[in-house]
């Protein structure tokens, strides 16, 4: 590799990443929100390396000195590029049908763990707190209650059978874990159409415990914007 095109590769790195954190919310779809700082430092990093590296390469055009490079090099254009022009898009069902769900860890199931749910109908729920309330509130609070939550759609193998799902990171979009609801009583949407749901939870298994199905008896279904974050399994927007 000639050193003006590395010259470009570190060019085009700092700008790809000071574009995706710095003026747009792309960074988004692979870490969270606290690594923005980081990213922006990097691609600092990177544009500073790059005017550094031309102005080593005009003095060695100068005094006619060689600097090879690895050819491997050449590979690290391709993510440069697509930062710039066509970032990959978030993870979705395609990722979520291959997981299992994973996020919701035990946790003593005593009626003190969970505080009185609100009188609001539909109550807004995430994911996550809906899991736990069907399998470890052995207060029963979720009976009868019907809930409000937002995810997107996951097909549930073959058929008309589909999960709403949310993805978790801790890190980035390489750790990613993934949040499941069954869904029941209604057609499947896409996959990867983003949906707030209301309905009650199915009644399969003994509720508080683990043998309690993570399923809703869905009522109305209605296609919502992906959020900008759609790592966190959020609130639904009121």
């Amino acid at each position: 590799m000639k050193r003006p095109v590395q010259v470009l590769l570190l060019v085009l790195s700092g700008l790809g990443l000071l574009q995706a954190s710095l003026f747009t919310d792309v960074f988004l779809r692979y870490v969270k929100p606290g690594m923005r700082p980081l990213l922006i430092a990097s691609g600092v990093v990177l544009l500073a390396l790059g005017l550094a590296e031309a102005r080593a390469a005009y003095r060695s055009a100068r005094t006619h000195e060689a600097h090879p490079t690895p050819h491997v090099a050449w590979l690290l254009f391709l993510p440069a590029l697509s930062l710039l022009f066509h970032a990959p898009p978030a993870l979705g069902a395609y990722t979520a049908a291959r997981e299992s769900p994973s996020v919701v860890e035990p946790q003593d199931a005593r009626d003190e763990d969970f505080n009185p749910l609100p009188a609001t109908s539909p109550l807004p729920i995430t994911l996550r707190d809906f899991t736990n309330r069907v399998q470890q509130d052995r207060t029963r609070a979720i009976k009868g209650r019907t809930v409000l939550m937002t995810g997107f759609l996951t097909p549930a193998g073959e058929g008309d059978r589909w999960y709403l799902t949310r993805l978790l990171i801790s890190c980035c979009a390489a750790d990613v874990q993934s949040v499941k609801v069954r869904v029941y009583g209604v057609t499947a949407p896409k996959a990867d159409t983003w949906v707030s749901v209301t309905g009650a939870w199915h009644p399969r298994g003994t509720l508080g415990t683990r043998s309690a199905e993570v399923a809703l008896d869905v009522r109305t279904v209605k296609k919502v914007e992906r959020p900008s974050n759609s790592y966190m399994d959020a609130l639904p927007l009121a």
